[in-house]
């Protein structure tokens, strides 16, 4: 885990050194997984459109949605049993509210449904590299964490502000991660010779009429944020996917995931000829590619 915003640049010892040629990065391939509620399953239509073309980016960075789908995608899940998460697991349930803390959900009782998909419950196990971003709630700092117990901070990443409770990790508590980073492509920067960045938060449209009560005007106010800062690193993207009518499904929409789902399939496929240059890859189909 790293507070990677407190993170002391290293110390120049001399402005005459010789400047050491660049190290091989470990990763071929990285991919960005943003945040964006139910909008996040059009990550898995990425991935599966990727994986049928035998690309199969190797480190993943993500944030809320993206923190979960990029969970689910590093330990091996094919897009079909990703997909069966969303559609079977309802985080919005009764059976996960709660009277006595800071939220209508309580966020650990998601803890055995995502464990029933990540079994290992740690990074380390994982086949491929994860980092997910969950936001300190007290510090206000965006925390990394690559280490350690897997499915907390994962489910840490994707609460959401008064819908889930915060999550308590080694006494401190954090809540999602979007709210501070929700696009970290810069964590990849230095480990990937390439980056794929997915971005399923757009800047939707509004009317004035739209922003009827408080509660509009703050996520309009959250949404205007989360972009600004967002598109201010979409540049760290050797290419950049945002799946054309994400924005015409709600945070909270259970009831469409296939067609989310099939947005990012799609977004992905028109993009194909550049994604296979950049990877290298070639067009054959992958037994995971589900």
């Amino acid at each position: 885990m790293l507070n990677y915003l407190n993170t002391p640049m290293a110390k120049i010892e001399s402005m005459d050194a010789t400047v050491a040629p660049e190290t091989e990065k470990p990763c071929a391939l990285g991919i960005v997984l943003s945040g964006g509620g139910v909008r996040g399953v059009a990550h898995i239509g990425v991935l599966r459109a990727l994986l049928k073309h035998g690309v199969q980016p190797d480190c993943v960075a993500g944030v809320s949605a993206g923190a979960i789908v990029g969970a689910l995608y590093a330990a091996g899940n094919s897009p079909a049993e990703m997909l069966r998460f969303f559609q079977t697991v309802n985080p919005l349930s009764f059976a996960n509210f709660t009277f006595s803390k800071p939220g209508f959900m309580d966020t650990n009782k998601l803890i055995p449904l995502l464990g029933e998909f990540l079994p290992k419950n740690s990074f380390e196990s994982l086949p491929r590299k994860l980092q997910v971003v969950a936001t300190d709630v007290l510090s206000g700092q965006p925390v990394i964490f690559d280490s350690g117990e897997l499915i907390r901070p994962v489910l840490a990443s994707a609460a959401v502000p008064m819908v889930y409770s915060p999550t308590e990790i080694n006494g401190h508590w954090y809540c999602d991660g979007g709210v501070a980073d929700n696009f970290p492509a810069d964590l990849l920067t230095d480990k990937c010779a390439r980056i794929i960045g997915v971005h399923v938060s757009p800047l939707r449209d509004v009317k004035i009429e739209d922003l009827s009560n408080s509660l509009s005007v703050l996520e309009r106010a959250m949404d205007i944020g989360m972009f600004l800062q967002a598109r201010a690193k979409f540049p760290l993207c050797d290419l950049l996917i945002q799946p054309d009518g994400v924005d015409g499904f709600g945070m909270f929409d259970k009831k469409h995931v296939k067609e989310v789902e099939e947005v990012g399939y799609q977004a992905a496929i028109a993009r194909m000829p550049e994604i296979l240059a950049l990877a290298g890859g070639e067009e054959e189909e992958v037994a995971s590619g589900g």
